[in-house]
């Protein structure tokens, strides 16, 4: 019988030690979560609110007191909307590591004045995504989106003769 060195039965039951330690760190190693994918109706919601305050945002900047009804309606319409929106978390989005102010240039352009044309063809184009945001909702949303492009549509009409 062959005789097992001492240097050999060390590094025998090191090599066995180490292979017996790697299926136990494998096992320790946490499962990756399955995320759903997000409620397609939710992110639809989430996309007209964002459309909704960034509306509200254009109205604000008017300065004619004629545009304050309309402002109004389209705040009436964002509030049904966080209404519909389901509770939970909302996403969180990364924050900047330092704020973001953009330096004085020359060269920048002015902010566009808000006009009575320039809100037309914002309450046009908003009109005609209704139709087609329509497809991807629930009947009970479905109903609420094509009323606030009905509303739309009917700002779009009202502030051509305005013009």
């Amino acid at each position: 019988m062959r005789s097992i060195s001492r240097r050999a039965l060390l590094g025998g039951g090191a090599l066995g030690a180490a292979a017996a330690m790697v299926p136990g760190c494998a096992a320790e190693r946490p499962e990756p979560v399955a995320t759903a994918p997000p409620d397609p109706e939710t992110v639809l919601i989430r996309q007209l609110i964002e459309d909704k305050e960034r509306t509200i945002a254009r109205y604000a900047a008017a300065t004619s007191s004629r545009l304050v009804p309309f402002r109004e309606r389209h705040e009436a319409h964002l509030a049904e909307l966080r209404r519909r929106l389901p509770a939970g978390p909302a996403p969180v989005a990364p924050a900047p590591s330092a704020p973001v102010t953009p330096a004085p240039s020359s060269t920048a352009a002015p902010e566009p004045k808000v006009s009575l044309r320039s809100l037309r063809d914002l309450e046009k184009k908003a009109a005609a995504l209704r139709a087609r945001q329509l497809a991807d909702a629930s009947p009970a949303l479905a109903q609420l989106i094509a009323s606030i492009g009905a509303c739309e549509a009917a700002h779009a009409a009202a502030l051509a003769r305005l013009l």
